[in-house]
């Protein structure tokens, strides 16, 4: 599968009734496969900020983080990859740690 599948035209990956063992590894497989210069937004029920963290660790100065206005209990956040990814500077993480 690949992010063309997932994402519609409006660009939104809704991950909200996914469980977090599958949805980490698909948020992190969808940013790496996203090419320079294309966004995708996250439609999730909590906000993903150890996503952000490992985003940060990993690809530091290769992305921008987002946050768009939503519903009460809804996240959107928009993720632009700003330049092609290195290797990360640290192993890539599986699991969200219950986030």
């Amino acid at each position: 599968m690949t992010t063309e599948n997932i994402i519609g035209a409006d660009k939104v990956l809704d991950v909200r009734e996914l469980d977090c063992s599958l949805k980490h590894p698909l948020l992190v497989k969808t940013f790496i496969e996203l090419p320079a210069g294309e966004h995708f937004i996250i439609r999730n029920g909590h906000e993903p900020a150890r996503l952000r963290d490992q985003f940060a660790a990993q690809w530091p100065g290769t992305f921008t983080w987002e946050k768009l206005p939503a519903d009460p209990g809804e996240f959107l956040i928009k993720i632009t990859k700003l330049k092609p990814l290195g290797a990360p500077a640290v192993p890539l993480a599986t699991s969200c740690n219950g986030h």
